[in-house]
């Protein structure tokens, strides 16, 4: 059993620093050193809209919780 929850954490871990170098030579035969930037700056981008998109659900839920519940005696018939 102790086996077999170490072999977990070991598919579960990291790639080391040969892994990477790896990585990075696979990224820049696959993509070419041009198209590198521009697959930087689109992923930016995606980070960027995914955190705009996730503060204004924040927001919103904020503004939610803060308003006041509205009551059948405040309600005009």
């Amino acid at each position: 059993m102790l086996l077999n929850m170490f072999n977990a954490v070991l598919l579960l871990s990291l790639p080391g620093g040969s892994e990477w170098i790896l990585i990075v030579l696979v990224v820049l035969l696959l993509f070419g050193g041009k198209k590198i930037p521009e697959l930087m700056r689109g992923i930016g981008r995606g980070i960027r809209e995914f955190n705009d998109a996730k503060s204004s659900v924040k927001n919103e839920i904020e503004e939610g919780m803060k308003e006041k519940p509205v009551s059948k005696t405040d309600v005009p018939q």
